[in-house]
């Protein structure tokens, strides 16, 4: 069955976890759990949500409410991780859940309906509802990092074009955008 649709869902949720994990990766432990005001939530309260999100969601989508009975949303808030292995492998299992769903589909299941808190959806409002709420708390996840990072006087390195960056990423990937572009003229 075709995948193209499918797939570049796959490669955009790829996408937003590298961003997570590669700014995760340039603060400590302590800073992690450290929101930005008593009114945030640390980085590591925020990829427990996310997980637990993916993993309610698209455990058997098919057969069961993607709001699952034994998801408890608001202890998803609370930070009880012993260390940063276990956040870890919190986070690990919530991605395993919507990757190995993921596999699973083909272009052919985006009209399927499915439900989500006793709500329909086709597959493919799901999997675009899911991709944003990830996406939103991945952005969440790399402007805590940096501002903390930055706060602390550690370096940063940027997840994605640098700033002022733009003409020297272009040219790294052979675009110009001043170059006709006649395969897409009708």
């Amino acid at each position: 069955m075709p995948r193209l649709v499918i797939d570049s869902f796959h490669a955009e949720y790829r996408r937003y976890r590298e961003l997570s994990e590669g700014a995760a990766s340039q603060v400590d432990w302590p800073t992690l759990r450290t929101p930005l005001d008593e009114q945030t939530n640390s980085i590591a309260i925020i990829m427990k949500h996310v997980a637990g999100n993916l993993r309610s969601r698209w455990t058997d989508p098919w057969t069961t409410d993607g709001e699952k009975p034994w998801r408890d949303r608001d202890r998803e808030f609370t930070d009880d991780f012993a260390d940063r292995e276990a956040l870890q492998a919190c986070w690990r299992d919530g991605w395993g859940v919507v990757e190995t769903a993921l596999t699973s589909f083909s272009d052919a299941d985006l009209h399927r309906e499915l439900r989500i808190r006793g709500e329909r959806h086709t597959l493919a409002l799901a999997l675009a509802r899911s991709l944003a709420h990830t996406a939103y708390h991945s952005g969440q996840i790399v402007q805590v990092a940096r501002v903390l990072a930055s706060k602390r006087g550690s370096p940063w390195r940027t997840l994605t074009v640098l700033r002022g960056g733009s003409a020297t990423h272009n040219a790294s990937m052979g675009f110009d955008a001043s170059a006709p572009n006649d395969e897409l003229r009708p």
